[in-house]
């Protein structure tokens, strides 16, 4: 636990999301910022991926989001990344080279399958 002492001198950062909907609740337009983005400005994304860990029930709480525009293959190519970033931070943050070793050998498997549909024309 904190003191107040100690919450007064912390750094906050705070991100924001907006989502605008159409009238079956498909995002039509996501925006977001953050207090750490040099400019501060909204900026429009065509996709969000947020997971948060929830000690007490011991599970992962999601929230995915894309817009209607969003194209499939730039859909698929952005969970790719994500899988990648989450291997290079499991290495980072807990030096576990076997499962970011496997977790960017399924990323080289997934790429790969892309690469073969775009090839393909799909």
């Amino acid at each position: 636990m904190t003191n107040d002492y100690e919450q007064k001198n912390m750094k906050k950062s705070d991100i924001k999301f907006t989502i605008e909907l159409d009238k079956e609740n498909i995002p039509e337009k996501i925006m977001w910022s953050a207090t750490e983005k040099p400019d501060g400005a909204l900026a429009e994304t065509k996709s969000i991926s947020v997971s948060l860990w929830d000690h007490e029930q011991m599970n992962t709480m999601r929230i995915d989001l894309w817009t209607k525009e969003m194209p499939v293959d730039q859909m698929k190519r952005f969970y790719v990344d994500c899988l990648g970033g989450m291997a290079q931070t499991i290495l980072n943050s807990t030096g576990d080279e076997f499962m970011a070793t496997e977790m960017n050998n399924l990323c080289e498997k997934l790429a790969e399958h892309l690469r073969r549909e775009a090839e393909q024309g799909k």
